[in-house]
């Protein structure tokens, strides 16, 4: 998990740059469009903070597809979800597998795809999803960014590649390495039992989802 958190921080770090540089061109804007609308000679009274913000809400489309038996890959899913709201410009759609139709993968610029780990595999609803839109969408969606979450009992490499190669057939752009969060579950009770997932790893999967929906406003991905 360590390995997956210092590539999400990598790609932050580069996406923080651009998302600051942004906010400044805004404010200044926003202040310049004050003094060219004020009197002659009477400068505005007040110059605001944060200038108005200037990309549609409908933007951009972040589509993050997940399935989750015992909560812990929704958990990662949501904390996404929250972390990529935060950005303006940006319409974030948090779909359970079995829902999403591949009209809504054509809608998208931008996934997350997050599951458990099954038996060395992700989960038979997200496998279902991507049987059902792989075809439709073949060719249609090449070049657009993804990221996966992974929530394992000891490994989840499996399933990271598993999504890793039905992506490459889609053409996918991977912006970070999978986040992988091991549960240590090992016996039957635990592994059926609801998860928790540490708020380190919430963390995460909160900025990987606010690097991601940045990236897609400033067309750096």
């Amino acid at each position: 998990m360590h390995a997956a958190l210092t590539e999400v921080a990598v790609q932050i770090g580069f996406v923080a740059v651009l998302v600051q540089r942004r906010a400044v061109g805004r404010l200044i804007k926003g202040r310049a469009q004050l003094w060219h609308d004020a009197p002659m000679g009477h400068p505005p009274d007040h110059a605001p903070d944060r200038a108005p913000n200037l990309v549609s809400a409908a933007d951009k489309t972040l589509l993050i597809v997940y399935h989750s038996m015992t909560g812990g890959a929704h958990q990662m899913a949501q904390a996404a979800c929250d972390g990529a709201q935060g950005e303006p410009g940006v319409r974030v759609r948090l779909r359970h597998a079995s829902d999403v139709a591949p009209d809504e993968v054509l809608a998208a610029d931008g996934y997350i795809f997050a599951t458990p780990e099954n038996l060395a595999a992700i989960s038979g609803q997200l496998k279902d999803f991507f049987d059902r839109c792989y075809y439709p969408v073949l060719d249609r969606i090449s070049g657009r960014p993804y990221a996966s979450l992974i929530c394992a009992g000891s490994d989840g490499s499996n399933a990271a590649r598993q999504i890793a190669r039905i992506a490459m057939g889609w053409r996918l752009k991977p912006v970070a390495e999978p986040l992988i969060m091991c549960t240590h579950a090992q016996t039957p009770e635990a592994i059926a039992a609801p998860k928790q997932i540490d708020e380190e790893s919430l963390t995460a999967c909160r900025a990987l989802g606010e690097a991601l929906a940045a990236g897609l406003v400033l067309g750096v991905f």
